[in-house]
């Protein structure tokens, strides 16, 4: 597979996964969760697919989005995850119903220790049922593993359900 055709079956992974997650969602109450905002495009789709339903609170180390994917004020949490996502029950931020994690930087150890921390971190901070999306596998024993959509393919993008 060309690298072209590798990005090509992540995107589309990606994005028929966000597009289930979103109906996924419907019953559940709480924030989105976009960790790793990076140039803003799932951000985006999130933001036309929900159309204003819901909160979304965007998260990466600096601002590198486009411009026309720029969240809120007070949406954009910048920082290291490690430090910006523990601290949401201090902000007021209840526990969400979705998390998209996009947090794969190239580097295999780099990415393996976020991985890892996110998984360990990550789900108190989801409500009962809610769903994770994310570009690398999340080992933690509060998610169940879910069954890719049709058009996702199922070593391109990991899916959870909080227990």
């Amino acid at each position: 597979m060309t690298r072209l055709d590798s990005v090509i079956e992540r995107l589309h992974a990606q994005r028929a996964w966000l597009d289930w997650a979103v109906r996924a969602i419907a019953g559940i109450d709480g924030p989105v969760l976009e960790i790793g905002l990076g140039n803003g495009r799932s951000y985006d789709h999130l933001r036309a697919r929900l159309a204003g339903a819901r909160r979304i609170l965007a998260f990466d180390l600096a601002l590198a989005a486009h411009p026309a994917c720029v969240p809120p004020a007070d949406c954009l949490i910048l920082g290291d995850m490690r430090d910006t996502l523990p601290s949401l029950a201090a902000r007021g931020v209840p526990p969400a119903a979705l998390a998209h994690a996009d947090i794969g930087s190239g580097e295999a150890e780099e990415t393996a220790a976020r991985a890892h921390w996110l998984a360990a971190h990550l789900p108190p901070l989801l409500r009962a049922q809610g769903i994770v999306l994310s570009d690398q596998p999340l080992d933690a024993p509060e998610f169940v593993a879910l069954d890719p959509p049709p058009g996702a393919a199922r070593a391109r993008y990991h899916a959870y359900r909080r227990r």
